[in-house]
């Protein structure tokens, strides 16, 4: 098969030498015409059902004149791998002469790069020879005038990856991204591909680029593929998802102490920070705790499995690493915006065997990294998007036996719910069982077939104190269960004082 549509560049210098001229600013001109297969490349595996679909759908519908194609796919299905397939057909065809792709992140836009080259078996990095570019959004919004001149005077694919991220459908009511894409791309693009796991925001504007329908006000898609379908098809993971909570919470703030029965309760009666949960150090050993039990117990069959704690700041990730070090034994990496090399820092644990990687804002949405199969979602972030966007990183499945995919949280109303809608979406049992005061047993199931679960552990309680003045002279018999992290910390009682050391 013929990579690169043959094409004489004699006919391009006669017709059109000022084209010529601009396919050098993009470097595609060595592409023209040498169909030879680059070695640095290779062709990727066959397509799935769903892609196949997809890909189809799209080119019969550009085939009628329709220019923007809207795809929702569940996080983990394949999306960049299916745009890829369909770009290397437009290209064949003769139909496109460069791809752009745009997408949130430096990570994301390297691995849709790696994998759109293994396809295409040209470079899509914008330099000499390349077929285009993978850039993100950020760098598409320093993009001079000249480049998207240059756009108007060629056939170009314009894919958005995570279009979620780009609101308003008109350059007054949008924000930059979707601004940027509206004035100077979607009526010069020849063809646009717009991808999306997530189509809505948390701020309700509408996502760029989609069309909405008149009764519900819901995206209309060209084309969807949901979780439920993926997991049928072996596609995706079947999550289990382990919210923990607690019976017996006491609350204290300025002398007054009042006790809950769950973190629901606690929320509800008190303007309590989700801080404060996040970064007490008994919440963190026990939810650690249960994470890197599991995760032990999948290593025993693969060794790659390896598990993500989503932060909420760089001193929380620090905190958590201390935990998982200290106290369970456990290699941990921390990955930050403000690291060295942090991209190749998670390029080096996506192709390694370390067990744990913390990351604050960096692998929430979008990278790829398959042996991820043990998820503790600790971000003060509370929206659905950007829980269906953490749950998606250990989705996608692998070669190995076990397939068990695991999501740990605090019981919050917002994450539990997050957690009830999902289960609805996949046809399966929820098994909801409290075990009391049996600490660090979990609900679910252990098998490997594609059931969803939602768990409630019940850890022995701790105690939250806020006030001026700490007592700690509290009598333990003024407290059902007390909790001390004489293990790590001095022996004292755990007060919001020393969790200011996670925050």
């Amino acid at each position: 098969m013929n990579y690169i549509q043959n094409i004489s560049l004699h006919s391009w210098k006669t017709t059109n030498p000022q084209l010529m001229q601009n396919l050098f600013y993009w470097g595609v001109s060595g592409c023209l015409k040498n169909n030879s297969h680059d070695l640095r490349y290779g062709k990727l595996s066959k397509l799935r059902v769903w892609q196949k679909e997809c890909v189809e759908k799209a080119l019969t519908l550009y085939q009628q004149g329709q220019r923007d194609f809207f795809c929702l796919a569940c996080p983990g299905a394949g999306k960049t791998r299916m745009a890829a397939e369909l770009a290397a057909i437009l290209l064949e065809q003769g139909k496109i002469d460069i791809v752009l792709c745009i997408s949130p992140s430096v990570a994301v836009s390297q691995g849709i790069q790696q994998t759109f080259e293994s396809r295409i078996a040209k470079p899509l990095n914008g330099s000499l020879g390349a077929i285009g570019a993978s850039l993100t959004y950020q760098a598409m919004t320093s993009k001079d005038e000249s480049f998207w001149t240059l756009l108007k005077k060629m056939r170009a694919l314009v894919i958005f990856d995570e279009v979620h991220h780009c609101a308003g459908l008109a350059p007054e009511h949008a924000n930059t991204w979707g601004e940027t894409i509206l004035l100077n791309i979607q009526s010069q693009a020849k063809y646009t591909l717009a991808l999306s796991g997530t189509p809505w925001r948390s701020d309700k504007l509408p996502v760029t680029l989609a069309r909405y329908s008149d009764e519900s006000n819901q995206v209309a898609y060209d084309y969807s593929y949901n979780l439920a379908q993926a997991v049928d098809d072996k596609v995706c993971r079947s999550p289990s998802m382990v919210l923990i909570d607690n019976k017996a919470i006491t609350f204290e703030q300025d002398g007054e102490k009042s006790l809950h029965n769950s973190l629901e309760d606690l929320f509800k009666e008190r303007h309590v920070r989700y801080d404060t949960v996040l970064t007490h150090p008994t919440f963190l050993r026990h939810v650690l705790g249960l994470a890197n039990t599991k995760l032990l117990e999948l290593r025993k069959t693969d060794l790659k499995a390896a598990g993500l704690v989503v932060a909420s700041s760089i001193n929380h990730a620090y905190a958590i690493a201390r935990l998982l070090e200290d106290k369970f034994g456990q290699p941990v990496t921390v990955v930050h915006h403000g690291a060295f090399e942090a991209q190749q820092i998670i390029s080096r644990f996506k192709n390694g065997t370390a067990p744990w990687i913390v990351s604050v804002g960096m692998i929430s949405e979008g990278t790829d990294i398959p042996r991820l199969q043990v998820c503790c979602h600790l971000s003060r972030v509370k929206t659905e998007l950007y829980f269906r966007q953490v749950l998606g990183r250990v989705l996608r499945r692998t070669q190995s036996k076990n397939q068990q995919a695991w999501l740990y949280a605090a019981a919050t109303p917002s994450i539990k719910s997050f957690c009830l809608g999902l289960l609805e979406d996949i046809p399966y049992a929820l098994l909801i069982e409290k075990h009391g005061d049996e600490r660090l047993k979990l609900t679910g199931t252990n098998d490997t077939s594609s059931t969803g679960t939602l768990g409630f552990i019940e850890p022995d309680s701790f105690e939250l104190r806020e006030s001026k003045e700490l007592d700690e002279q509290v009598s333990p018999n003024q407290i059902p269960w007390k909790m001390r992290l004489s293990d790590v910390f001095s022996r004292r009682l755990i007060t919001l004082r020393d969790s200011a050391l996670y925050s």
